[in-house]
């Protein structure tokens, strides 16, 4: 699978051939579910998934870096940062492991 992506209408449409749901149930519940996340997270709140992995956002300072190719300091505002956290069943799973089990 090295190179694909999975999109949001692939999400779609293997609710709609595993689940029953029509295809525009299926495509409005990804875009439920992808909203939940990205508002959870926008207060600042952790998203865990079960046997997945969780998803927080992590404030960063501001300091000074340098442009690698001039070597000019450049400040770096403070920012937020999106953080994943794989799950270790994801992790044994991506490995080779079995990927059952629960959290």
């Amino acid at each position: 699978m090295t190179g694909r992506t999975l999109t949001r209408a692939q999400l779609s449409e293997s609710i709609y051939q595993q689940v029953g749901l029509s295809r525009n149930d299926s495509a409005e519940l990804v875009e439920l579910v992808l909203a939940e996340i990205a508002d959870t997270l926008c207060k600042g709140e952790m998203v865990k998934i079960s046997s997945f992995g969780s998803f927080q956002v992590r404030s960063k300072g501001g300091r000074v870096g340098r442009n690698p190719k001039t070597g000019q300091e450049v400040p770096i505002q403070p920012r937020r940062v999106l953080v994943f956290r794989a799950s270790h069943v994801l992790k044994d799973r991506i490995n080779g492991g079995s990927g059952g089990g629960g959290a």
